[in-house]
């Protein structure tokens, strides 16, 4: 068997193997006793099968498959002891002539290359790093909010605008008289925050326990069927009889007091013992959101730095035929009509592909299991930071990570979200930062479209 390989140009490379006999003989004897074990014919059991009979019937199919997997694996087993970095696959060249009557045969392979470049991620390249100052403003406004997720429910003689009112609710006619056989709800809970109508929140403004209110169920709602249908405990299907006026005796007002800057609330907000007083508590959520900033500073770096990156090493040359080859093998919503296009929209991102690999071997970036955990680690811990400290302990947090990894897809998933990490990391500790000190306001508008 003879392998050879020659460079076309910077991205095209043409691969030619010959064979000779003794390279699919035995394969073909090997494989035609196998079935010669198995098979029979009119007049001879499994295994009893003349070898001649059984050459005579299977003999071309087997040695056309045969040589086909000898070829294929000479080409593959080359590309990879060569290290030949290959995009999309080697396509047989139309001019190979296959005669299975012959002995000996030669197939010639176009192959697609990946370019060499260079990805100038050295300290000539500047991007800029941009840092969000915490001001006073949103440290407060964050504690307020925390004090607002923890408040405390307590009874209150007079509404408030975040209030639960209960008491019994009774529906009235056009003349304000109880209707007879009308609904009729003695433990009617309303929440006037949530209602739509404005008009409807005032008429609890400012009531007390005993106070009786004129109100509209299906106006505080828009008339929505699900939620007059709890306020009222009716069945969905008769909401439109009920739309008219209804009393609400006030008999309960529970009110939501922001939480008091007290251990209790500190433990509850940030964990048990972690700061113990006012001024501990406000340094250490000035820290989270310090560090909530980092990662969104991070994030807008692997968008300045892609870009500086990408503009600096230019349009790459590509195998452009042969990548849309493989793109129409391999997908069946491609074809020659609609291929240019898509391959259009697809060129960037394997542009950064080629370039984001360029950059991890220039800088043996590797992945480790304890990369792809800390990944794993991240996903896991944003899902849960919905359900408060107690959830995100590290226990908690590493036995979900475990199980998000055992999934193939999630695996491969946080496996490429862990090189880019990783490598937008290298690109930052060897690119010149130019760092600027911004507002949240500015940092934000760094997102906004720009102008036409």
């Amino acid at each position: 068997m003879n392998v050879n390989y020659e460079k076309l140009d910077n991205v095209n490379g043409e691969l030619t193997v010959t064979i000779e006999e003794k390279d699919y003989a035995d394969k073909v004897s090997k494989q035609l006793k196998e079935i010669g074990k198995k098979h029979s014919e009119p007049g001879f059991r499994p295994g009893h099968v003349p070898a001649g009979l059984i050459a005579k019937k299977y003999g071309t199919a087997v040695k056309y498959d045969v040589v086909n997997k000898v070829v294929a694996d000479a080409v593959y087993d080359y590309i990879r002891e060569n290290k030949i970095h290959v995009l999309g696959q080697p396509i047989p060249e139309s001019g190979n002539d296959f005669k299975i009557e012959n002995t000996e045969f030669s197939f010639k392979f176009k192959v697609g290359v990946a370019p060499e470049f260079d990805n100038h991620v050295n300290k000539d390249l500047h991007v800029p790093y941009y840092k969000i100052e915490v001001s006073e403003e949103t440290l407060n406004s964050q504690i307020e909010a925390l004090r607002q997720r923890f408040a405390r429910q307590e009874p209150s003689d007079v509404t408030e605008p975040n209030a639960v009112i209960k008491g019994c609710i009774t529906e009235l006619n056009e003349d304000g008289t109880v209707k007879e056989n009308g609904v009729v709800m003695e433990n009617g809970i309303i929440s006037p925050a949530y209602f739509k109508s404005d008009d409807q929140k005032k008429l609890f403004e400012e009531k007390k326990v005993g106070d009786v209110v004129v109100f509209n169920p299906a106006a505080t709602c828009d008339s929505n069927a699900t939620e007059m249908s709890s306020m009222l405990n009716i069945d969905k299907a008769d909401i439109d009889a009920h739309k008219g006026d209804f009393n609400f005796e006030i008999k309960e007002i529970i009110v939501a007091k922001p939480a008091e800057l007290d251990q209790e609330f500190f433990d509850n907000a940030l964990g048990k013992d972690k700061v113990h007083n006012e001024e501990e508590f406000r340094a250490e959520v000035k820290d989270l959101i310090a560090l909530n900033y980092e990662n969104d500073s991070n994030y807008r770096f692997t968008i300045d730095a892609k870009e500086a990156v990408t503009k600096a090493v230019g349009q790459l040359e590509l195998p452009v035929e042969i990548i849309k080859d493989f793109l129409l093998r391999q997908n069946e919503s491609l074809n020659p009509e609609n291929i240019d296009e898509e391959f259009d929209k697809m060129r960037e991102q394997l542009e950064w592909d080629l370039i984001r690999d360029s950059i991890a071997e220039q800088f043996k970036v590797q992945l480790t299991q304890e990369d792809m955990l800390d990944e794993a680690r991240g996903v896991v811990a944003r899902q849960l930071m919905q359900y408060g400290p107690a959830a995100l302990t590290d226990e908690i947090i590493d036995r979900y990570a475990q199980e998000v990894l055992k999934d193939e897809k999630n695996r491969e998933m946080i496996g490429q979200n862990a090189l880019s990490r990783k490598v937008f990391e290298a690109i930052k500790e060897n690119v010149t930062l130019d760092n600027k000190d911004v507002t949240l306001e500015e940092f934000q508008k760094l997102f906004a479209p720009a102008e036409a």
